[in-house]
């Protein structure tokens, strides 16, 4: 049989025995009967093979690149507003569409609360995705990632992404973006949320990071050399070395060798919630959430970024005019400020067309906590959820021409409300957000004025696994400007 047959034949075959196992060796919980709805009323839909449901379907779309394939294939053929089917060992109602999006981001603690893969509490066993923790951290956050906070991080941006640019982008004929936006976008987290300025030490935290998402979003086979493996491993190793900072930040705190101010993790230390203080593990969790946003999410925007640059030079061209007059208007080494951030309006435009064609969130898991209709069809009580960027960001109703890259689609008004949902929504939507758009904007105004840049593959592929990503790292060639 030819290689391509067998991987058809085998691989699914292969997947359902190692899942088999998995379900026999550590076995689901068996719920009692939750709800005493009429199974022909469930949302239309398959639930596909026994045990692994459509999983295989889901995550081959995805490692293809075109991950809306699945959602929009079973819109067309079950119903536009929601369907039925089966992922990672749960049964799932699909609700699409604004209507969809604005269902669930507003039943949030009423009919629905988060939920996450089993994978994610093996691989964060500390409950940093329980529903209390993430109230938590969400309440404690917006003190230092709203707008006005943010103000104050500016400047170290600035000198951060010159210092990156001076170091890893002068003097190359060429360079590979992933590896580079993530260094960029890592460094800056490092700096600001726990003053870590030494590049060695810098690189020692950021090697992990690598598996922790695909541990994530993969088989729980925990066997050695497998990618829920190395994800155990490499929490494990993060929360060690967060631990040992933490402790030395509390020793130089009490010396007053550190500022109470100065970054996240101090306020972290001093900061009363509830009566209590956070304790270092606690602590320690938090902290990994903020990096793992920085590390990933932030950098492969910033990839694709770059990407849209080099492929629509007119798009090009109109985002350097506005960073050259923003340059033009400040005297010789004045650093930024917030009201230039506030000028980079067409800059921003085109962060969030490529936010709404290559989101590096696909969508959202939440569960059914009380049995509910939607469209005319019940969801049962226990039942997963899920909403997808991709049942309105390609979809023509919401975005005429949705493959085309039109940063003007958010001039104005912008998009109708929970058509474009990159952040998610509601009371989960990012907190970072603002954060994620200052650092993306800082770094484009010098990356712009210092080059232009060309693909060295211009047919690179994308792939999503689980987090989309040129299959190369995205090699460019450069043209240094004279500014």
């Amino acid at each position: 049989m030819e290689p391509t047959l067998v991987s058809l034949i085998l691989v699914p075959s292969l997947i359902i025995l190692i899942t088999s196992l998995y379900v026999f060796i550590n076995p689901v919980k068996q719920k009692s009967k939750l709800s005493n709805i009429d199974p022909s009323n469930y949302p239309p839909g398959k639930t596909g093979w026994p045990i692994i449901g459509e999983t295989i379907q889901f995550f081959n779309a995805a490692r293809k690149g075109v991950p809306e394939n699945f959602i929009r294939e079973r819109m067309e053929k079950y119903s536009k507003d929601i369907f039925k089917t089966s992922l990672l060992w749960e049964s799932f109602a699909v609700l699409c569409g604004p209507s969809g999006n604005k269902f669930l981001f507003s039943n949030e603690n009423k009919l629905v609360v988060a939920w996450w893969p089993r994978t994610v509490d093996k691989v964060f066993p500390s409950n940093i995705s329980s529903q209390d923790e993430a109230t938590k951290l969400r309440n404690f956050l917006p003190q230092f990632l709203k707008p006005e906070a943010l103000q104050r991080y500016i400047c170290t941006m600035d000198r951060v992404a010159m210092q990156h640019l001076n170091k890893d982008w002068d003097n190359k004929k060429e360079v590979i973006v992933s590896p580079l936006a993530k260094s960029y976008t890592f460094g800056l987290a490092c700096r600001l949320f726990l003053s870590i300025t030494d590049p060695t030490r810098i690189e020692e935290l950021s090697k992990p990071f690598r598996y922790l998402m695909k541990g994530i979003f993969s088989l729980p086979i925990d066997l050695p050399g497998t990618a829920f493996n190395r994800g155990i491993k490499a929490s494990k190793f993060i929360r060690n070395e967060l631990l040992i900072i933490i402790k030395q930040r509390k020793i130089d705190l009490e010396e007053n060798k550190a500022s109470p101010t100065q970054d996240i993790l101090s306020h972290m230390l001093l900061t009363d919630i509830d009566g209590s203080f956070m304790d270092e593990f606690d602590i320690a969790n938090k902290i990994l959430g903020l990096l793992i946003g920085g590390y990933d999410a932030t950098s492969i925007t910033l990839t694709f970024v770059i990407k849209s640059l080099a492929e629509f030079p007119h798009v090009y061209n109109e985002v350097r005019k506005e960073q050259m007059e923003i340059a033009n208007s400040k005297g010789p080494g004045e650093l930024l400020n917030w009201k230039d951030i506030q000028k980079m309006k067409y800059s921003w435009n085109v962060v969030c067309e490529v936010l709404r064609l290559s989101p590096p969130l696909q969508g959202g898991f939440r569960e059914a906590i009380a049995d509910f209709s939607y469209e005319g069809f019940s969801v049962p009580k226990g039942w997963k959820c899920y909403w997808s960027t991709y049942s309105t960001h390609k979809n023509p109703d919401y975005f005429p021409e949705p493959e085309n890259f039109d940063p003007t689609r958010f001039e104005g008004k912008g998009p109708a409300p929970y058509t474009y949902i990159p952040f998610g929504g509601g009371p989960r939507m990012c907190p970072g957000k603002e954060y994620a758009r200052l650092e993306i904007l800082v770094f484009m105004y010098h990356l712009v004025r210092r080059y232009k840049w060309e693909k060295i593959y211009p047919n690179e592929k994308i792939t999503v696994n689980p987090l989309p990503m040129p299959v190369k790292g995205l090699p460019i060639r450069l043209q240094p400007h004279t500014i």
